[in-house]
């Protein structure tokens, strides 16, 4: 190919068929680098596997559920389902139902003077216990009330408890009953059940306090003292008002019996107590 081709613009289509000729002669065919091909595939898979990976330890360690969950094969029902709904918490105890345990039915049996000191005698009534739980807390809630530290808890499960207490002045509630019952027990007074003590924990032991329970149809009790004279109580109905130095028989919260109270004069003391028409 002469200077003068490579030099001159004005080529003719005959010039440049003979510089395409040259061009090829100067080619080396050689067979198509297939394997090179195919490494460079496996390397841009292999660093695409590598990200995937690299992204499932991220997600696994804030969220393992979910990382499972969005992989291949994973369970995506369950991932939606642990991401929407929350578990749902255990069932507590309604307000009612502890405070029915711990809460005693109170009724004010009777109040009085004595000695320029106001005395009082009421009962607390304590639903039964239905289990070992409700047992502690009931029994906690006595013993707040009552510094005694009295009884095993597991006394009260299945059983109510009456606890009469008496006080005077400012002094602290003296516990003067107290046992645990069904209402099958109570409903088998048919008669009287009474007690006598001192009014107060003092040094005058005399037994002048006389408190007991009687079956609802009973209409008069009457309190013999030493001294040969007699205090007489009678029935009152439900919500009748504690009026002072007015013992009577009332009924109480919580129990099928009637309850009374009879306190002896000054000087004298318990001798006997019995059911009058």
């Amino acid at each position: 190919m002469s200077a003068d081709r490579e030099t001159n613009h004005d080529m003719t289509d005959t010039d440049i068929a003979f510089l395409l000729a040259d061009a090829a002669d100067e080619v080396e065919i050689g067979i198509a680098p297939y394997q090179e091909v195919i490494r460079g595939g496996r390397r841009r898979r292999a660093r695409r596997w590598a990200v995937v990976a690299a992204t499932a330890l991220v997600l696994t360690g804030s969220a393992g559920t979910l990382a499972i969950a969005g992989m291949p094969g994973g369970d995506r029902d369950r991932g939606s389902v642990v991401a929407t709904q929350p578990p749902t918490p255990t069932p507590t105890p309604s307000a009612t139902e502890t405070r029915s345990a711990v809460v005693p039915q109170e009724t004010l049996l009777a109040v009085g003077t004595d000695q320029g000191k106001e005395w009082r005698v009421a009962i607390d009534v304590w639903p039964a216990a239905r289990d070992k739980t409700e047992a502690q807390l009931q029994l906690s809630a006595m013993n707040e009330k009552y510094p005694t530290g009295m009884r095993q808890f597991s006394e009260l499960i299945g059983k109510s408890t009456y606890i009469l207490y008496r006080s005077v002045g400012d002094g602290d509630p003296i516990l003067s009953m107290e046992a645990q019952f069904t209402q099958a027990d109570t409903k088998s007074v048919a008669g009287i059940e009474s007690g006598a003590l001192p009014l107060t924990d003092g040094p005058d032991t005399s037994q002048r306090l006389v408190v007991g329970q009687v079956a609802p149809t009973v209409q008069r009790v009457t309190c013999t003292w030493t001294n040969g004279t007699t205090t007489e109580v009678h029935r009152v109905p439900k919500g009748y008002d504690v009026n002072s130095d007015d013992q009577v028989i009332r009924p109480v919260d919580g129990m099928p019996v009637n309850w009374f109270v009879c306190l002896a004069p000054e000087g004298t003391e318990y001798e006997s107590v019995k059911v009058t028409k």
